[in-house]
């Protein structure tokens, strides 16, 4: 089988860790283990001084923490609702009660970031809530702009960074993000099931509101002091990020994100080739959104019958490939002439 969904092609020996006996996790070792994590992934999204906490669980978990524990601390919130994973903002914060103010972006396209200046400037929300990538279009915002119009107004900046950790340069502090989240299955190419929180320095001082007993931060933070989480976690999986952050750093972060981003102008070039329209106004790394021109209703079928996976969506003739994972050029090539193939079966 191969994927070109979320989280990609995984290493045969990486998967390994979570095929053998799973070690008791209220250990000193183990403790050691979470503990290098945390070092590590705070060196990888250069969030010194900071902490990162870690939930068994998918990332909207993280997301729903944040709005819990922190904004709701804060008690007001501007949205960017640019797709799917925007919308999710606007609906946590609607199901908390959350007062809120959207900025409604049209699928795939960029922020007006003189409107959004405007809209700031005028509403003076305690935190801003994005994504710096919305996976569902493919679209990249551009944070650095948004923490300009942040830090001019004094608004908290929350991003979620889920399909661009590891995918797209971070740098939480020199960027001014103060907190964000993200998960295990997108840019460290491992099984779902794990989700992160980045805290800033700044964002460690905040009087978090406990809104949740599963989920809430001044819990999870003190149980972070000795290297374990408050509840069970998803131990074999917290193994496979200790072994994934020390590829990653062995190599380099900015090497890891220079090979996804040409694997993804690679595709791109395919794309052009095959004639595939691709609607995201700056496109991220992580993912390729492309609109075919015909046979959309059985490509997914079609490929599956080859043993390959890509992502559909909510937009008649819309797929993303994922560009995280251990694939070669090859494997593009081969993925991109199969889908032109059946492009153009006979129906």
């Amino acid at each position: 089988m191969k994927t070109y969904a979320f989280p990609g092609i995984i290493e045969d020996d990486i998967l390994r860790i979570s095929a053998g006996q799973i070690p008791y996790m209220r250990t000193s070792w183990f403790s050691g283990v979470m503990k290098e994590n945390e070092r590590m992934l705070l060196d990888a999204i250069g969030c010194q001084g900071g902490r990162v906490m870690f939930f068994t669980s998918s990332g909207t978990a993280a997301m729903e923490s944040v709005v819990q524990n922190y904004v709701a601390a804060k008690g007001s919130a501007f949205i960017i609702d640019g797709g799917t994973f925007g919308h999710r903002w606007v609906q946590l914060c609607e199901y908390h009660g959350i007062e809120h103010e959207v900025m409604q972006i049209p699928f795939a396209e960029d922020i007006d970031y003189e409107a959004l200046e405007q809209r700031v400037a005028y509403s003076r929300p305690a935190v801003f809530l994005c994504q710096h990538h919305e996976t569902s279009s493919g679209q990249l915002f551009d944070i650095r702009r948004i923490s300009d119009i942040c830090h001019k107004f004094g608004t908290s900046l929350v991003v979620d960074v889920i399909s661009s950790f590891l995918a797209e340069e971070l740098d939480m502090n020199g960027m001014g993000i103060d907190v964000a989240v993200t998960s295990t299955q997108k840019g460290l190419n491992l099984p779902p099931g794990a989700a992160l929180v980045f805290l800033a320095e700044n964002a460690l001082k905040v009087d978090f509101r406990h809104n949740n007993y599963y989920l809430d931060f001044q819990d999870n933070l003190k149980n972070l002091e000795r290297g374990q989480t408050p509840f069970s976690p998803a131990t074999t999986l917290f193994m496979q990020v200790n072994e994934r952050m020390h590829r990653n750093l062995e190599k380099g972060i900015g090497n890891v994100i220079a090979a996804t981003r040409e694997k993804a102008l690679y595709f791109r070039r395919l794309c052009a080739k095959y004639g595939w329209e691709i609607p995201a106004h700056n496109p991220a790394n992580a993912v390729t959104g492309f609109f075919v021109h015909k046979n959309a209703d059985i490509l997914c079928d079609e490929l599956q019958k080859h043993g390959i996976f890509i992502m559909p969506s909510g937009k008649p003739h819309f797929f993303r490939v994922s560009h995280m994972g251990s694939d070669t050029y090859q494997d593009l090539d081969d993925l991109a002439g199969l889908i032109s193939e059946i492009e153009n079966l006979p129906r």
